[in-house]
């Protein structure tokens, strides 16, 4: 049994209530951390301290941790997927709205845990997808468990903040504790946002507004002197108000968001952009490399070779237009297009030129950052001269931001602004991620167990060469092509049956984004299930 600090008292009265408040919780995760005497007794104590996560030691979150994986046991399937149940609910929730349409279960977040989703029907299956690479944690983890007795928690979701103009107290220290804490080497200054979608189109808005300040500043000007031309022109979407005539410049295969600017610069489906107007902005070809990548060396670099050629024309044609490109974005590994990779050499030549013609150099983190390459930002592995002017991120930071160089600080208040600016909830939640991931070593584990998965697919490749080709990755961002896309359908779809959840993208990829916690043994588990699956199927 572990005793509490011998500095801390017995609970209190007041103690004990809160426990009975948060022990009459009706998800079963969260009693199952409350269940443990040792959990219970620094719960109370953090509770009456007002630092609740602080105060949960280690091998109390540990205690709980092993309690729930115990009694979680691993993949449990009872129907298809989905079952009677969930296609009750699809029909139920149709004529609501069907939140977009595009609904694939609905699930019992109460009954997950840690790497696994439980659904509707009660089929419990290995998330190797945690839902789009968003949970760092995965279900129902210990340590974001134990940060709902943070009374700060409680404040901040009962009287939402609008941080950008009546930020809290606390927000200084969080941001010194979270985001600051990793932030990449280069860049002091961060900017939270609600998603990746609103980070992106902040961060387009951030490098004209410095663009057009260095043209004031040419012309003899402060970045605010407006003219009255400029002050009555915006004000019906005119040039010279609008910046009509700057434009980012985006690659092919690449997805930013669905919001109208980034939805510009996204290229990855057509289902994305179809009827919804779009900017007059350039796109560039990405490398389509050839693999193994140690076969093709010469021909992999005569195409990123290539591309690098195409950027450049495109930066020089708009510059002798008149309207010139002032900022590049681009994703570490352009996700949502196919999981394709390029060399650190071809990233670095990106950013040469974007000093070459003045122009921001935008790195999109949203799906590749906090830790999930192996490193807590994938670009750190192109050993960079200096950072990039940008770095967003979302998704498993839990709330979308970037962080960005002095020089793109806007230059007067209400031009980066919305109503919430972030969330402080969600701060509060990061911070218990970052502590938990330093405390399990999540980072080294995304690399040790990105290599054990890739050796199984290696394995798989070897007996199943139409189904499992191409494959590519970086820690536990993985991904392989099948043969047609019908067959990536079916595969996807028998996995999903058979108690594993991937995912799919491109025109016939299935890739890997599972939670920071995934470990050897779901490795193991996963290996059985597609090997009994891949026979199935006569792959």
């Amino acid at each position: 049994a572990l005793a509490p600090p011998s500095s801390q008292a017995a609970p209190t009265r007041s103690r004990r209530q809160a426990l009975a408040t948060l022990a009459a919780s009706e998800s079963p995760p969260m009693r199952r951390v409350l269940s443990s005497a040792p959990a219970a007794e620094m719960i109370g104590a953090a509770v009456a301290e007002k630092a609740a996560v602080r105060a949960l030691s280690a091998r109390a979150v540990s205690t709980a941790a092993a309690v729930a994986t115990e009694e979680g046991g691993g993949i449990s399937m009872k129907t298809k997927v989905p079952g009677p149940v969930g296609l009750r609910l699809m029909e139920q929730h149709g004529p609501q709205g069907a939140s977009g349409g595009a609904i694939s279960l609905f699930c019992d977040y109460r009954a997950s845990d840690g790497c696994y989703l439980v659904d509707a029907d009660g089929n419990r299956m290995l998330d190797m997808f945690s839902q789009i690479a968003s949970l760092p944690l995965g279900y129902n983890h210990p340590s974001l468990l134990a940060a709902q007795a943070d009374p700060l928690l409680a404040t901040y979701s009962t009287s939402r903040c609008a941080i950008g103009l009546m930020p809290p107290m606390e927000l200084p220290e969080l941001l010194d504790e979270t985001f600051l804490k990793i932030a990449p080497a280069g860049l002091s200054r961060v900017q939270t946002m609600l998603c990746g979608s609103s980070a992106n189109e902040n961060v387009f808005k951030a490098a004209m507004f410095a663009y057009r300040a260095k043209q004031r500043a040419k012309a003899g000007r402060g970045p605010t002197d407006f003219t009255r031309d400029e002050l009555e022109s915006c004000m019906v979407n005119q040039s010279p108000g609008c910046a009509n005539d700057l434009s980012i410049l985006s690659f092919r295969g690449g997805f930013h968001g669905r919001t109208m600017a980034a939805l510009t610069c996204t290229h990855s489906k057509p289902v994305h952009k179809l009827d919804a107007p779009a900017f007059d902005w350039p796109t560039a070809d990405f490398p389509a490399l050839q693999y193994p990548l140690e076969h093709h060396a010469a021909e992999n670099a005569a195409e990123e070779a290539r591309c690098v050629d195409g950027a450049r024309a495109i930066f020089e044609a708009r510059l002798a237009e008149g309207r010139p490109v002032v900022g590049l974005i681009i994703e570490p590994i352009l996700s949502e297009g196919g999981d394709l990779h390029a060399s650190p050499s071809f990233f670095a030549s990106l950013q040469r030129l974007c000093g070459e013609f003045d122009a921001a150099f935008i790195v999109d983190e949203v799906q590749t950052g906090v830790m999930a390459s192996g490193h807590m930002w994938a670009h750190q592995a192109w050993g960079l001269p200096e950072a990039p002017d940008f770095v967003v991120f979302s998704k498993k930071a839990l709330l979308g931001g970037y962080y960005f160089k002095e020089a793109f600080q806007p230059p007067q208040g209400y031009r980066i602004f919305n109503t919430w600016m972030g969330d402080m909830t969600k701060l509060l939640l990061f911070r218990a991620v970052l502590e938990a991931a330093e405390r399990e070593g999540l980072q080294a584990r995304a690399v040790s167990t990105g290599a054990a998965l890739m050796r199984t697919l290696e394995a798989a490749r070897e007996r199943h060469p139409r189904a499992v080709r191409n494959l590519r990755g970086a820690g536990t961002i993985i991904a392989f092509d099948c043969e047609t896309p019908e067959m990536r359908d079916e595969l996807a779809a028998a996995l999903r049956n058979n108690g594993v959840l991937v995912g799919t993208n491109g025109s016939q990829s299935i890739r890997f984004r599972p939670a920071l916690i995934f470990g050897d043994e779901h490795v193991d588990e996963f290996e059985g299930v597609f090997a009994a699956t891949l026979r199935q199927l006569a792959l």
